[in-house]
């Protein structure tokens, strides 16, 4: 076992006196825990710190490992440049890692790098270990960078870390940076909503008690609303711990500027087989799957059939026979909207009826959704049991000449603007307001936003 221990720390800029020059006093609680963990840290006398950052180089499909012998960098941008750290790179480690993940079939690596300066998610700690005394010229780092892939695979990254680690006999040291919520508060920089403080409570429950199953599964929609900054960072240091036994211990939580701060520290005891998250999860996946197929009704079962069977012979379906009448007697425009671990995967719909029954609408649409929306690549056969579906079935589109008759939860709308059109549905996570509304649906049409449109609005019939 080559792990010595892990922690989830947060990043604020503000917590340093260089840049708080006196605010800092308000997160006291976070300042001590944070030099209580580095003194920890500096005490186990790892010979490779692994850091993961919310804010190094993220990319959707792709773990970015930051390359090179050493990197520098400084809080500038927080009117603090006085503040300057340098890191030496464990290249040995950071050459066997990009090459273990790629054989395992988790995509990362070292390419890709746009900005090699050290992000503030990897200074504000660095800054506590420079304090705390850790050599920095014995100690090496690696830098790892999130992705927009599943809990899982980035469970099985973490995973890989730790073997990598063990083959090479290299003594780690697992440091996870990321806040929590960034809606905890009305005056805060982000607002409020009720997800936040929800999300941050499930998020320190789940790391002070070491719920690790509960951490991978928590609910994608909570998890988006709440805007959460480092979850996906602690889904990685979970993987680094696999099948070990750890005692967490939270240090600090506090949400003084509207932001999360959590703190929680893992001791590492020896194996523990019970532990083994990985498979869990795969279980858990496999009983939502059911769940969910359970609960699909006639238009969303129509849609999964449509989408797996051209995903699978690359071939339309032809509409199955025991389809109830109002898809096969009616004909309206309807829209499939695909997502994936909380994410859009692909949104294709027809604003009228373009085919003889709604049936064949949702048949077509759903291929387009998989295969033909511009903004992301044609769905796999491997992703398949991950995709959730949800088909809207449009009313009539009514003419208006007033924004208030618009409700960004009940009516869907349309902009126009000669000969481009763009269209949003209503009640979309993250639209809160009917000018979000038309002006996301004006860059969709490619209108400018000074750009005066005509606008109709619709409702739907939303199916699950």
């Amino acid at each position: 076992m080559s792990i010595l221990g892990a922690v989830a720390v947060p990043h604020p800029p503000i917590i340093l006196p260089e840049v708080g020059r006196g605010e800092e006093q308000k997160i006291a609680q976070t300042t001590q825990a944070y030099k209580e963990i580095a003194r920890r840290i500096v005490e186990l006398q790892p010979e490779t710190i692994i850091i993961t950052s919310p804010h190094s180089i993220m990319y959707s499909d792709y773990f970015h490992i930051s390359p090179g012998l050493s990197a520098s960098g400084d809080m500038a941008q927080f009117r603090a440049g006085q503040v300057k750290l340098s890191i030496s790179y464990d290249t040995d480690f950071v050459k066997r890692l990009s090459a273990e993940a790629m054989a395992q079939g988790v995509s990362a690596g070292t390419l890709g790098e746009r900005n090699p300066a050290l992000d503030h998610g990897t200074m504000i700690p660095l800054y506590f270990l420079k304090n705390a005394g850790l050599d920095f010229d014995r100690v090496k780092f690696i830098r790892i960078g999130l992705s927009g892939m599943s809990a899982a695979v980035h469970y099985k990254f973490g995973q890989i870390i730790s073997h990598v680690a063990d083959d090479l006999g290299r003594k780690i040291f697992f440091l996870a940076s990321g806040d929590l919520s960034h809606k905890l508060k009305a005056d805060g920089p982000y607002g409020f909503v009720e997800e936040g403080p929800q999300f941050d409570s499930q998020v320190m429950d789940n790391l002070g008690g070491a719920n690790f199953l509960q951490l991978l599964t928590m609910d994608d929609k909570l998890c988006l609303r709440a805007a959460e900054c480092g979850l996906r960072s602690f889904w990685i240091m979970a993987g680094a711990l696999d099948r070990l036994a750890v005692r967490a211990e939270e240090l600090s939580y506090q949400g003084t500027f509207g932001v999360g701060y959590g703190i929680v520290w893992f001791n590492v005891g020896g194996s523990a087989s019970t532990r083994n998250f990985a498979e869990q999860l795969d279980k858990f996946k496999q009983y939502e799957l059911i769940q969910r197929k359970s609960k699909e009704d006639a238009f969303v079962r129509l849609a999964r059939y449509s989408l797996e069977t051209f995903v699978k012979t690359h071939k339309p379906a032809t509409l199955p026979k025991d389809l109830p009448e109002e898809l096969t007697n009616r004909r309206a425009g309807a829209f499939v909207s695909l997502h994936k671990n909380g994410n859009l995967r692909g949104c294709i719909g027809t604003i009228m009826a373009t085919r003889d029954t709604l049936a064949e609408e949702i048949l077509q649409n759903a291929i387009s959704a998989c295969s033909r929306d511009p903004r992301f690549s044609p769905v796999t056969a491997d992703e398949l049991d991950d995709i959730e579906y949800s088909v809207d079935v449009l009313g009539e589109p009514e003419r208006i000449f007033d924004v208030k008759a618009l409700d960004v939860r009940r009516y869907g709308v349309i902009v126009e603007n000669g000969g481009r059109r763009g269209l949003l549905l209503p009640d979309l996570e993250g639209i809160d307001t009917v000018e979000e509304q038309i002006a996301i649906a004006k860059r969709k049409a490619g209108i400018r936003a000074d750009e005066k449109v005509a606008l109709w609005r619709f409702e739907v019939v939303r199916h699950y």
